[in-house]
């Protein structure tokens, strides 16, 4: 099923669904031209005759962090990600964890299924990230990349509100932080010491990117956890440590994502909420732990 979307027929163009003047009030495209995906902006409905034609299949990879997220929060997160993630699409949600004996009881509608992995345990780094990355790669090698056809990989403690549809689909897929985005790019949390692998100097950066939401082919979403791994490693060697979040901002201002998500794609409820937010897809649950 792994195949190459850049030959695909027929895919329509950016233009015939996307719409950048519908949302003046925002950055819609960036200076390298890719999308910035906010309401109003996208027509879905040119999208799902394409993408329903195919056929394609959508796996959702779920980062459970420990002492981040408890069985309420899992339950919570799968139950809205099996009402609004791809509804109408083909769905398998990889579940990554140490031990299968607490998770929770998991109900999924029609052309959902699931699968455990079990992860292994790894001295990459002091942050859970690196582990769960490790594992998620060799199980993309061995596994997912035979199953589906996009791959989101996305942190439990956050609730779907609204539809996450095929308009988040492409080939490298990146979330703005709801943290940073209306922020000046100078006081953006980029690692800053220059001798780590995911240094960004003060003077660079385009924009700060969330670790909780990130996807694109399986193609990409691989190459994307290996460069972030061999950061990872080379600080390792240079005695430094730094989170996951600083080498995927690392890879991404590097290798520009295709396709960007607004804040509303992962907004953080207990911010006030700005005018420029017009629908929230995704609530981050901050205080859930």
């Amino acid at each position: 099923m792994n195949f190459c979307w850049d030959q695909e027929p027929g895919e329509p163009q950016l233009s015939d669904w996307f719409n950048p003047k519908k949302r003046p009030d925002v950055i819609t495209t960036t200076n390298w031209l890719a999308p910035v995906i906010w309401e109003g902006t996208y027509d879905r409905s040119v999208l799902e005759k394409y993408y329903k034609r195919l056929n394609i299949t959508v796996g959702l990879a779920i980062i459970c962090v420990p002492g981040k997220f408890s069985n309420q929060s899992f339950t919570e997160f799968v139950h809205s990600a099996n009402k609004h993630f791809m509804f109408g699409y083909n769905v398998v949600i990889y579940i990554l964890l140490d031990s299968f004996s607490t998770l929770p009881p998991i109900v999924l509608g029609p052309l959902r299924t699931f699968k455990l992995f079990l992860m292994v345990k790894s001295d990459i780094g002091e942050d859970f990230y690196f582990t769960y990355m490790m594992n998620l790669f060799n199980y993309i090698i061995t596994h997912i990349q035979y199953e589906v056809n996009f791959l989101f990989i996305m942190n439990a403690n956050q609730i779907f509100k609204d539809d996450f549809g095929v308009e988040t689909l492409g080939k490298s897929v990146a979330q703005l932080s709801a943290w940073w985005y209306f922020k000046d790019g100078d006081t953006f949390p980029y690692e800053r010491r220059r001798k780590s692998a995911a240094f960004i100097p003060f003077e660079e950066g385009d924009f700060y990117y969330h670790s909780a939401i990130f996807g694109g082919t399986v193609e990409e979403v691989l190459n994307l956890i290996r460069e972030c791994q061999k950061g990872a490693l080379q600080d390792i060697e240079n005695q430094l440590s730094s989170t996951y979040e600083h080498h995927l901002n690392k890879y991404l201002f590097i290798k520009k994502p295709t396709k960007l998500l607004s804040p509303e794609y992962n907004w953080d409820p207990s911010f006030r909420t700005p005018p420029q937010i017009k629908c929230v897809k995704i609530a981050w649950q901050s205080k859930n732990v």
